[in-house]
């Protein structure tokens, strides 16, 4: 994903993207925030949360800037919609395979507990975040745009993040892991606009930000810390005895908790904690599902809380801006309890 990321900016594609964006927002920030909102939902289902953090908010900052607008309500846009909208399917949020492992439910399954709950997420989200930033987003923005010609090597990059999301929804409907797929797609587009420019890959490999790989690494060794304490079998037994004394409760508690203990350590580890936790108290479905959401829908409390906030932070210093713990904590606040609230209760609610 980084790697298209870093073909697309370099080609011009998110330029061709800003200017497309901000001509269809016709003057109107709000339009402009609604355009960004339902891009990053979209892209989000079929392309991962990560690919919104890495590929959407260059393209996002662009327009803003295009639009000569403050940019910061639309990058928040960017984070946030990466995790409301990450429990569609289940390749909208790597987190997903974490918490399930080898017990994916079946697509159909999928989509009658987590449709309703993934709505009402999406839609909180929106309407809470647009009345927190309704201030900076109830200003006109730069009408006409001249739309630059798209480069052959941007055709190029565009071709790749569609091909990417065709082949990442055919492997997960065949169960195969999203890792090497998706890795084969970043190298295969980079390699083509290479050749067609006749550079070597070193320029490119420069510009992104290998910094993350081994901090993910050090995450799910803390894990693997933890598992060896015994204290994933003490949670266990905690959950096991809640969930025999009330499974609706113990499923609500577990999401909110999950949630929490996201910001805490971030997502992916407490995933792994979870799934190991859920497997051995022989948990109920509906608890479950509870861990899934606030493992997806929690990280929108601080900018620590998933390794696709991590990346759009990372995305978003490299254009000059930047967002502190406590300004991302300030927004979060406000928007992710009701939105991981209405969703806990839709997949509880009976029927």
């Amino acid at each position: 994903m980084m790697l298209l990321a870093e073909i697309a900016r370099q080609e011009g594609l998110f330029d061709w993207l800003a200017a497309l964006a901000t001509r269809r927002a016709k003057g109107s920030a709000r339009r402009l925030f609604l355009l960004t909102y339902g891009v990053g939902t979209v892209v989000t289902i079929f392309l991962s949360n990560d690919a919104t953090a890495v590929v959407l908010t260059p393209a996002v900052f662009a327009a803003a800037t295009k639009a000569r607008v403050d940019p910061l309500p639309y990058l928040f846009v960017c984070a946030l919609v990466a995790n409301a909208a990450s429990f569609v399917l289940p390749i909208s949020n790597p987190a997903n395979l974490v918490v399930y492992g080898g017990n994916m439910p079946a697509l159909i399954a999928w989509l009658s507990r987590f449709t309703l709950p993934s709505i009402l997420a999406i839609v909180t989200t929106f309407v809470v975040l647009r009345f927190a930033e309704r201030r900076q987003i109830g200003k006109r923005c730069a009408p006409e745009i001249v739309q630059p010609q798209l480069s052959a090597g941007g055709k190029t990059a565009l071709a790749g993040i569609a091909l990417t999301a065709i082949v990442l929804l055919s492997v997960s409907a065949l169960d195969i892991p999203l890792g090497l797929p998706t890795a084969i797609m970043g190298i295969a587009t980079a390699a083509v606009v290479l050749v067609r420019r006749r550079e070597t890959p070193w320029a490119l490999l420069k510009e992104i930000s290998w910094s993350v790989l081994p901090l993910v690494a050090g995450l799910f060794v803390l894990v693997a810390g933890l598992t060896s304490t015994g204290a994933i079998a003490q949670l266990a037994r905690v959950l096991h005895s809640a969930a025999s004394a009330s499974p609706a409760g113990a499923a609500a508690s577990a999401g909110a908790v999950i949630a929490v203990a996201s910001n805490l350590m971030n997502n992916l580890p407490a995933g792994l904690i979870a799934n190991s936790t859920l497997l051995q108290a022989h948990a109920p479905q509906s608890v479950t599902d509870c861990v899934l959401i606030g493992i997806d829908l929690g990280p929108n409390l601080s900018i620590t809380g998933s390794l696709a906030t991590i990346l759009w932070l990372a995305a978003i210093r490299r254009e000059g801006e930047s967002v502190s713990f406590w300004r991302f904590l300030k927004v979060g606040a406000i928007v992710m309890p009701p939105a991981l609230v209405l969703a806990l209760a839709a997949r509880l609610a009976p029927g």
